[in-house]
């Protein structure tokens, strides 16, 4: 199951090569999905709310099969935004609310920075893109 998150800001990896946050070039793709969902739905989403949308949409699953699907998809472990692309090479910074909803914050903005410095907000960095040493 997802981890679930609170009061917690995953920042982007230390090895991110963009100094802003880019919009996914492929809005079809998962980091694509996920960039769509939260931007439109700033702190409405889960993890776990959010892996069921960007899975089901991803794969294309109806309304009516949504239960059955949800089923099979949490039957397995899922990563976090920790490990998303977007917090790993788009430059977004994750925000977790009291209640685990989740936030996109670019790199650049000066809410970024307030939430890697806010006091009562763990910040976890994002798992590095690639592994060190290679280019």
């Amino acid at each position: 199951m997802a981890i679930g998150y609170v009061n917690t800001f995953v920042a982007v990896a230390a090895d991110c090569p963009v100094t802003t946050g880019v919009i996914p070039d492929r809005p079809l793709s998962i980091p694509g999905i996920e960039y769509a969902l939260l931007t439109a739905n700033r702190y409405m989403l889960t993890g776990e709310d959010l892996i069921l949308a960007v899975h089901s949409r991803h794969k294309g699953i109806s309304e009516a099969d949504i239960e059955t699907f949800k089923a099979a998809l949490f039957a397995k472990p899922h990563p976090c935004l920790r490990a998303s692309l977007l917090t790993k090479r788009y430059g977004w910074g994750a925000h977790y609310d009291a209640e685990g909803r989740i936030a996109l914050y670019g790199v650049e903005t000066d809410d970024y920075r307030r939430l890697t410095s806010e006091p009562g907000i763990k910040v976890v960095p994002a798992m590095r893109h690639r592994k060190p040493g290679t280019p």
